[in-house]
């Protein structure tokens, strides 16, 4: 693969921040091209990496031929973990969506981790290890995505991956979801560090329009979420920055040893709420007791423009006001905010009436979970859950 050389970098504490790189070529003869504005990566070394990534796909009623597509684009070196919200009362869409993946296992032969979000052993086991903030009133897993996606995160860590990517299971373009994979390989063969993260950056998010479809290149909510992150981090700084192009990346990817040692927040909230979490905990010059050694190491964040566009399901502008509310608020309840961005973030969310006074609403956090023991979590699971469905490479 051939992508653009990061040359601008911003460096807080232990985090660096990579300026966008964009794909130029998806698959290539790397030893053939050789410049120092350009990154290659050889082929080998990507399927190498996709052997050690588990990809976990967070659902919650999507269209079964949605989740159908995004399944046959994942590369098939990598584990699959699937992790359903989806209603089991009335129309049975988690039993539609059991019964799809065993159809597609029957051809395929992947590795795919299937479990229910509300599952009551999930919940067990995160009790008996004294991780009760992922739980709700009843003493279920809440039913967010970022629970959904910690859920994935222990299932990676209990099978022994070394990377943990996120797709969307509501991508249109199949073939963009294959290249996400990839470009997640990319960005960790790029990084130095145990400690790294790959966020994509859509190419278009394309629009239908009277004409036709209007490649757009930003959505409403990722515009506005830069925006105000960037406005974060030149707070820190002293120094204005764009850097951040991928505030709300949902396609995104983390080593292990990082994934084990981020705080997640609650529903829309979750993506910007991870940059957000490192600027606050790795961003400044004071090592946190016992980590040492992510200071050591620096953490790494690359953004990576695809050469795919997106094109997922929409969900009306209601969705669109939550997620800007959600993720202004993570930014408004920084610890390293300001009176003047908290008033410009007040008057933007008063401009799409979903603030009247007050302040916005404080994201909900869960800790980190590097100190849950994950395959003793996982056997608790297996021998007690009435959803999993654990299906091997033959």
């Amino acid at each position: 693969m051939l992508l653009e050389a990061a040359v601008y970098k911003e460096l807080l504490g232990a985090v660096m921040f990579h300026e966008v790189q964009r794909v130029l070529k998806l698959d290539t003869e790397t030893e053939l091209v050789k410049s120092h504005l350009i990154q290659n990566i050889d082929r080998d070394q990507i399927y190498a990496t996709l052997g050690q990534m588990a990809i976990v796909v967070p659902m919650k009623d999507e269209k079964l031929q949605l989740i159908d597509g995004v399944l046959k684009a994942i590369p098939h070196k990598c584990p699959i973990i699937i992790v359903s919200g989806s209603k089991k009362e009335g129309p049975n869409r988690y039993k539609l969506e059991v019964e799809l993946i065993k159809h597609f296992y029957q051809f395929t032969h992947s590795r795919i981790i299937m479990v229910h979000q509300r599952d009551a052993a999930i919940a067990d086991e995160f009790a008996n290890a004294g991780y009760t903030a992922i739980l709700d009133e009843d003493g279920l897993v809440k039913r967010g995505k970022g629970e959904g996606m910690l859920i994935g995160i222990m299932i990676a860590r209990a099978i022994g991956a070394r990377y943990v990517g996120f797709v969307d299971a509501d991508n249109y373009i199949p073939g963009s979801v294959n290249e996400y994979v990839k470009d997640y390989a990319a960005g960790f063969l790029m990084s130095q560090s145990d400690y790294s993260m790959v966020r994509l950056s859509w190419r278009h998010k394309p629009k239908v329009t009277g004409q036709g479809l209007y490649f757009k290149k930003w959505g409403r909510v990722s515009e506005i979420t830069n925006r105000f992150m960037n406005m974060l981090i030149g707070a820190k700084t002293g120094f204005e920055t764009n850097i951040v192009v991928t505030g709300n990346a949902g396609e995104h990817a983390m080593s292990i040893g990082l994934a084990e040692i981020m705080e997640f927040s609650t529903g829309y909230s979750i993506e910007p709420y991870q940059l957000v979490y490192l600027l606050e905990k790795f961003g400044g010059e004071s090592v946190p007791e016992g980590l040492q050694h992510v200071y050591d190491s620096g953490i790494e964040v690359f953004q990576i423009e695809t050469l795919n566009p997106h094109i997922h399901e929409e969900k009306g502008d209601e969705h669109i006001k939550d997620m800007i509310l959600m993720s202004l608020s993570t930014i408004y309840h920084s610890s390293i905010s300001n009176e003047t961005i908290r008033k410009r973030i007040k008057d933007e969310l008063k401009s799409y009436g979903v603030l009247d006074d007050g302040e916005p609403p404080k994201p909900l956090v869960m800790p980190p979970i590097g100190h849950i023991d994950a395959q003793k979590w996982f056997d608790g699971v297996r021998a007690h859950s009435d959803s999993l469905l654990e299906l091997k490479p033959w």
